[in-house]
């Protein structure tokens, strides 16, 4: 059964559906003032060959802030340096300097951060539907439909629009970054009303009101219209999606091919496409925001964010090998730790057990965000395994390049003796003149204790765990 999300009724079926079109705001400059807040209200310019010397180069995102001066998305940066100077190149001592007031923040394209980023605003969407639709790094479709309605809810608005918020908080709450969503009834509208209101805008257009809402707007907002086609159309009396609503679509068939139709289509508010996903997700995670450096809400927190994240898992029915967590230091020190599984597991104990296990390097460390994902999915039942028995522990840890793990792989001779010790099991082997040296040694030692664990889920022993 589907789940239903916050605010929203049991899904009833039928009706029109409910889609939401998500758009990050200036996705890389946010990512900027994610990692230096002093960014924030800045103008920021995202770009190369803004150096002095260089000569070629473009901008790949401008602020809303830096657009006030006139620089835009694709501009060669030697414009944007003419109408924003960079804040190096200014002096307020220097009358020949620029103003550092009319000057802007430049900064080189980092895909590393921007990646990471966008793979946490995904989670957020694949955690809300079933249905998303990724676009780009920076923009996702979403189906909602068997999950809230149009029916009115408190204070007589859609309960679909608590969707759309909850979206754009949980994004901002956990990605750090703000974003842009638009809610209708079908993809084209949803992504018109996503750049209606930006940044940080929400635009509800519910059934039955989509060619009302469109019809002021300027033909080029229409999805599909770029600005060749925007001036043909102009050329044919056509500016507003209005016009273009009015227009007779056999005339436009005759000068636009079938696009021509489709334009007409979407004018007056219909797309009939469905949102098709472009994939299962990779990875599943939860996270939690809140400073602290108290160990034990610390642990208390990977806790309750690692079942969780088991049940998401659980619930989707797919399994997982990597299990990892991350931990954000103040003010934005991303730290990601992982561990890798010998083949795919449903484990919601293992889960915790890993993310403490992992959790413990940063013990006494104050933290501004927790994490915990599970990834290398599967969605297929029959791989299912237990790590107890997983008789092909050699060849998987072996050709496992994430993690490199130092112990030497189970083999066949294996598979009947003892696993790793544990502390207890260390305390019981003793009695029964099993021990090793080599585990008195290092018994009471929280580190080696945690590597033993770690060889033992990936199917590894030392030699000189056995006797």
């Amino acid at each position: 059964m589907e789940e239903t999300l916050p605010g929203a009724p049991a899904p009833t079926g039928g009706g029109e559906r409910v889609v939401l079109h998500v758009d990050m705001d200036c996705f890389y400059a946010s990512c900027e003032r994610l990692k230096e807040p002093a960014l924030a209200g800045e103008p920021v310019v995202v770009g190369m060959g803004y150096e002095p010397g260089d000569t070629i180069g473009a901008v790949a995102t401008a602020s809303y802030e830096a657009r006030e001066f006139g620089v835009e998305s694709a501009q060669p940066i030697s414009r944007a340096l003419e109408r924003l100077p960079r804040v190096a190149d200014a002096d307020p001592d220097d009358p020949e300097a620029p103003d550092p007031a009319e000057a802007g923040h430049y900064r080189p394209v980092d895909m590393d951060v921007y990646k990471r980023v966008a793979s946490e605003v995904k989670a957020v969407l694949h955690d809300v539907a079933d249905t998303v639709r990724e676009v780009s790094i920076d923009e996702a479709y979403l189906d909602v439909t068997d999950q809230t309605a149009w029916d009115a809810g408190a204070g007589d608005a859609p309960l679909a629009e608590g969707v759309a918020r909850y979206v754009r908080e949980r994004i901002e709450r956990e990605a750090g970054v703000p974003a842009s969503v638009g809610i209708a009834p079908n993809m084209a509208t949803a992504k018109v009303a996503s750049d209606y209101d930006k940044p940080e805008g929400l635009t509800v257009v519910e059934p039955g009101e989509a060619a009302d809402f469109l019809a002021p707007l300027p033909v080029s907002d229409i999805h599909g219209v770029g600005p060749v086609t925007a001036s043909d159309l102009a050329a044919m009396g056509i500016e507003t999606a209005g016009d273009l609503a009015a227009a007779d679509p056999a005339d436009l068939e005759a000068r636009f091919g079938s696009r021509g139709r489709e334009f007409h289509e979407r004018a007056n508010g219909r797309d009939d496409r469905e949102v098709t996903p472009t994939g299962r997700p990779k990875s599943l995670s939860r996270e939690s925001a809140g400073r602290t450096a108290d160990s034990e809400v610390q642990r208390d927190r990977v806790r309750a964010l690692a079942a969780d994240v088991a049940e998401r898992a659980r619930s989707r029915g797919a399994m997982y090998r990597t299990i990892g967590v991350k931990v954000v230091r103040p003010p934005f020190d991303v730290n990601t730790r992982a561990d890798s599984l010998p083949g795919p597991v449903d484990d919601p104990d293992l889960v915790e057990e890993v993310a403490l296990d992992l959790l413990e390097e940063f013990a006494g460390e104050a933290v501004r965000k927790l994490g915990v994902r599970v990834s290398k999915l599967s969605f297929a039942a029959e791989e299912q395994a237990t790590l107890g028995g997983y008789d092909g522990a050699a060849s998987a840890c072996a050709t496992d390049s994430e993690e490199g793990g130092d112990g030497i792989a189970g083999t066949d001779a294996d598979a009947d003796a003892p696993a790793a010790a544990d502390a207890d099991d260390v305390t019981r082997r003793s009695a029964a003149g099993d021990a090793t040296l080599d585990e008195w040694a290092d018994e009471g030692d929280p580190d080696a204790e945690r590597e033993r664990r770690r060889r033992r889920r990936r199917g590894q022993v030392d030699l000189g765990e056995f006797g």
